[in-house]
């Protein structure tokens, strides 16, 4: 393992930044003889990780990170630099990266499939832990590993099938994660009184057992509620995680199998800031176990403002075909748009908290339909939309970013192979997320994060701080 710890201490050395292909290759070249095991690879890198964490803060920690305005605290706390998140990084220009590469690197380096062309979200979860790109070899033995950890308890099962249809399927998918909790070895392992040191390993394995089991959950939640209750297929350790997900819900296109590759892949991180992602790590830095941590992201990943934008996208994409066709002109959809905007709606699916260009998950998503399903009516109303959209919006001259973002897409591709039913789409959301999350949170404990505790002033504290009047 010496090699690999070297290979670790070089990448720590230079700065997250764009990776050329080649030196991404020659990395993927460099890694090919190590082990299999992901828990081996995190116990070799996570020591000299928390060395460098400890002597950074040690000779910066009182240095300041940027500014806070009065605007950002009233704004939510937009732009704050506020979190480590060691996963991904946002760039407003660039758009995310995993570990330093961007979507476009991940499609073309990240494991795929036997005969298939889209990346492998195992192999992006192992990128996301390490920071390498994993080997055929190491992306199978998560695929394998997550296939034999899938089981559900009884108890969740029957809890499953004893939900009333009309309860959403957020909230199943939220209750049944919550109710993994019993499963827990962090929790076991705390109450034991288990060594800080070993936090990580516990919270590793939950993440990787709540990781497995998350389809199944999901695809019983879809069978119920639309599918008439009938029983999922068995689970196939021979096959990846995509795989097993889109049989158990019912699903043989090996075509709708690759989209949800690449879905389960783009939607896995955006960094630490999102409310699912930041959600998770606030509860996690309690020590709530994973499962608790994750079922509170997933309720914030529930809200219309976050996850369940895609769905809202759709609709009002149907209003458009109801009201002026399919085929319709530039001039009507513009006279749409416009009149969208002027009843005090936005345009859903266009621009992003922090993006500043067309967000590279909806290209990722554009590049697959135009495989794929070039003459869909739906796709093609969405291609229109881009073309009109971001030139009114910057001509309204209130956004930011006049670009699409991932759900301005998502919902048209889902649409295409059958899966019409817009209410379950943020349930696909939610196993995805899973894999930023939970590998983020194997890092927060790697590095002993402390609760998350920030001050907060009222409005006349605030007043009083800048000087300013309170009001009458």
């Amino acid at each position: 393992m010496s090699v690999l710890r070297n290979a670790f201490v070089r990448l720590l050395s230079s700065p997250q930044a764009a990776t050329p292909l080649a030196s991404c290759n020659a990395r993927v070249q460099q890694y090919s003889t190590e082990g299999t095991s992901l828990k081996d690879v995190l116990a070799e890198k996570i020591p000299p990780m928390q060395a460098k964490v400890k002597e950074f803060r040690k000779k910066h920690g009182k240095t300041i990170v940027g500014h806070v305005t009065v605007d950002m605290m009233y704004g939510g706390m937009r732009g704050i630099k506020g979190l480590v998140t060691e996963t991904s990084v946002l760039d407003p220009e660039e758009g995310i990266r995993f570990r330093g590469y961007s979507l476009s690197d991940c499609q073309k380096l990240l494991t795929k499939a036997s005969g298939g062309d889209e990346p492998l979200p195992e192999a992006a979860f192992w990128l996301l832990c390490t920071g390498d790109i994993p080997t055929h070899a190491q992306t199978a033995s998560l695929s394998e590993e997550w296939a034999n950890r899938a089981d559900l308890p009884p108890y969740v099962l029957s809890m499953l099938n004893s939900f009333p249809t009309a309860l959403h399927p957020m909230a199943q998918f939220s209750a049944a994660i919550t109710a993994l909790n019993s499963e827990s070895k962090f929790a076991k392992g705390y109450s034991q009184g288990v060594a800080k040191a070993k936090y990580w390993e516990l919270c590793y394995e939950d993440s990787m057992n709540l990781i497995a089991k998350l389809p199944t959950v999901a695809a019983i939640i879809y069978r119920n509620l639309y599918r008439d209750g009938s029983s999922i297929s068995t689970i196939n350790p021979k096959v990846d995680w995509s795989a097993n997900f889109t049989n158990m819900l019912g699903y043989d296109d090996p075509q709708f199998t690759e989209l949800m590759r690449l879905y389960l892949t783009i939607h896995s991180d955006h960094e630490g800031g999102n409310v699912s992602a930041h959600t998770c790590h606030l509860v996690g830095s309690a020590l709530s176990d994973p499962y608790l941590a994750f079922a509170a992201g997933m309720n914030g990943l529930a809200g219309p403002l976050h996850g369940l934008a895609n769905q809202e996208v759709l609709m009002w994409l149907t209003k458009m075909q109801a009201k002026i066709g399919e085929d319709a002109t530039e001039e009507e959809l513009k006279k749409f748009i416009w009149s969208t905007l002027k009843a005090g709606h936005v345009v859903p699916g266009y621009g992003h908290a922090v993006l500043r260009k067309t967000d590279p998950r909806y290209t990722c998503q554009r590049e697959f339909a135009l495989k794929h399903l070039p003459d869909d009516k739906l796709f093609k109303l969405v291609s229109k939309v881009y073309t009109v959209v971001p030139g009114i919006l910057t001509e309204l001259g209130k956004v930011a970013n006049p670009w699409p973002n991932v759900d301005a897409h998502s919902g048209v591709l889902l649409q295409y192979y059958g899966m019409t039913e817009m209410s379950y789409y943020t349930v696909l959301f939610g196993v995805s997320r899973a894999l930023g999350c939970l590998s983020s949170l194997i890092w927060d404990r790697a590095l002993g994060l402390p609760i998350e505790r920030p001050k907060s002033l009222s409005t006349e504290a605030l007043q009083q701080l800048v000087n300013a009047s309170p009001a009458a």
